[in-house]
């Protein structure tokens, strides 16, 4: 028994993923090519993936939004868990990144699903309420520039139906959150959406420790 969140060594965290993680041969070819890139650091772990994937069936997810796709491990784990008739909206800035996304959704037999946008993110939300209208899809996973997260928050809140769940990645952001002598615009932007996420009574909301932290939020 515990009262508190276990700290996981790195004995602890294999024995995790040898008795949880069911990760796909393409998820993992994904991950292994990604690791080789500089900006690996970007991508999402294997088992914050398949929670990914297990919320989408859980809830049962058509419509979903991702801010920040990098390579394509988390849009690639959300088209997977869709039906074949979901709809992903991806809002990227990197040609180069995304065509790596391409190559394995192609593989996957999901680019179908997915909606590919590359512009700044928050002009993509902005028009798909324009087009689309508020309320009109069931979950967000937002992992992109920090400094924008509350603005990207709030544009998905609206996108969203009651009822409808929004993740946050980087949460915890190493633990640079908790400590007041980091003071860089990144950690700043995360801690202030953090102490409004705390208060905010349109939602309902549990911040985990699972991979660099994440926030679950539910719209009312």
């Amino acid at each position: 028994m515990s009262n508190r969140t276990l700290t996981l060594n790195d004995e602890l965290y294999q024995y995790l993923c040898d008795h949880s993680l069911r990760e796909p041969e393409l998820l993992a070819s994904l991950r292994e090519e990604t690791a080789r890139d500089p900006m690996a650091r970007m991508q999402i772990a294997p088992e914050q993936g398949q929670f990914i994937a297990l919320l989408i069936k859980m809830l049962g997810v058509r419509n979903a939004i991702e801010v920040g796709t990098f390579t394509g491990y988390s849009a690639l784990c959300m088209a997977l868990a869709m039906p074949r008739d979901g709809r992903l909206v991806c809002c990227d800035i990197s040609e180069s990144w995304t065509q790596v996304a391409r190559r394995y959704w192609q593989t996957a037999g999901v680019d179908h699903k997915i909606q590919l946008h590359i512009a700044h993110a928050q002009a993509t939300l902005e028009r798909l309420l324009k087009t689309e209208g508020a309320r009109t899809f069931d979950f967000a996973f937002i992992d992109a520039d920090k400094e924008n997260y509350d603005s990207y928050y709030e544009l998905c809140l609206r996108l969203l139906r009651p009822g409808g769940v929004i993740m946050l990645d980087n949460m915890l952001w190493g633990g640079r959150v908790a400590d007041v002598a980091t003071q860089d615009a990144d950690t700043r932007a995360l801690r202030a959406l953090n102490n409004k996420l705390k208060d905010d009574v349109r939602v309902d909301i549990s911040l985990l420790p699972v991979a660099d932290g994440i926030t679950l939020v539910r719209k009312r």
